[in-house]
């Protein structure tokens, strides 16, 4: 039989977790990625070789048909993941890398993206100096959001509803993974809070679905409130007022009038732009590329761009 002339576009899918995301099957296979394989329980260890398999059955011209996307849960995991496997190329036989754990990546990255458009649009500024204040900010979303807004400028607080400790904890390990300055601090009680908001420029929820984090009487003890944003699609609200649509909205109840909201679909929408567009960069740039939270930042930003005033 003759040889093919085309080999088909393969991607190859590490977790940590014992499932593949099926959210991330399906934007692969809508990039345009032909054979999808999951590969679960994939710890750091077991990387390399992974790797090394996929690059050399292929040869030079099936290298460039090929990919990587790394998922799982963790975030810290997935960076190192990423390195991994990159430092188990073997040029020419290399190939392109995406990871985006639990979406954590992608969805902070169209957070950040937002918040930043509306701060200039509605305020005229941007992250830097602001108090930014990360409400479930302990979990994989918020601490990608946190070390974003902090290499902007920002003044970041990590919040836990657990404890002060579990905050200090996630607030300490960024830091150092990082080189950036955030602290942590404590939101269990409303007075604690409602101390937090007191001083809050910017606040963003990113605790677990359908948790309300902020309601409608916490509010009004964010008195500098400039924006307020939502990741939470499930019911309730995870910020009471936002809507899942708002983008850019005023913000009802809040105590300054020029408040805005910005809602999880507004930003799923970017999100899933900016995850699709990685996984195409991966399949057409033509040549290999590794995308982390820094290249989902940079595409959520060109997205944003693009969406005009």
């Amino acid at each position: 039989m003759p040889e093919a002339t085309e080999r088909p576009y393969v991607l190859h899918m590490f977790t940590s977790t014992p499932q593949m995301s099926p959210f991330d099957v399906n934007m692969a296979a809508d990039a345009g990625y032909q054979i999808l394989v999951p590969y679960c329980g994939v710890d750091e260890d077991k990387v390399v070789q992974l790797t090394q398999d996929a690059i050399f059955s292929r040869g030079p011209k099936g290298v460039s048909r090929t990919g990587i996307f790394i998922g799982g849960r963790d975030v810290m995991q997935a960076a190192d993941m990423l390195e991994r496997a990159r430092n188990a190329m073997v040029p020419p036989f290399e190939v392109s890398v995406f990871t985006d754990p639990s979406g954590a990546y992608t969805t902070a990255a169209a957070l950040v993206a937002l918040a930043e458009k509306h701060l200039k649009k509605a305020h005229n500024v941007d992250f830097g100096g602001k108090r930014v204040l990360i409400l479930g900010g302990t979990g994989a979303v918020g601490r990608v959001a946190a070390a974003m807004v902090a290499s902007l400028g920002a003044v970041v607080s990590v919040a836990s509803h657990s404890s002060h400790s579990r905050a200090t904890q996630v607030s300490d390990e960024i830091n150092r993974r990082f080189d950036i300055a955030t602290s942590g601090v404590a939101t269990g009680t409303p007075e604690q809070l409602h101390r937090e908001l007191a001083h809050a420029e910017v606040v963003f929820a990113t605790a677990v679905a359908g948790a309300q984090v902020m309601s409608t009487a916490d509010l009004a003890h964010a008195k500098h409130l400039l924006i307020a944003a939502d990741v939470n699609a499930v019911p309730p609200e995870g910020i009471a007022g936002v809507n899942v649509m708002d983008d850019g909205k005023p913000l009802a109840g809040a105590a300054r009038a020029d408040a805005i909201g910005i809602g999880a679909l507004a930003i799923g929408n970017v999100k899933y732009q900016t995850e699709h567009r990685l996984f195409v960069r991966m399949r057409t740039g033509g040549k290999p590329v590794y995308l982390g939270f820094p290249e989902a930042f940079d595409e959520a930003r060109a997205i944003v761009a693009g969406q005009g005033a």
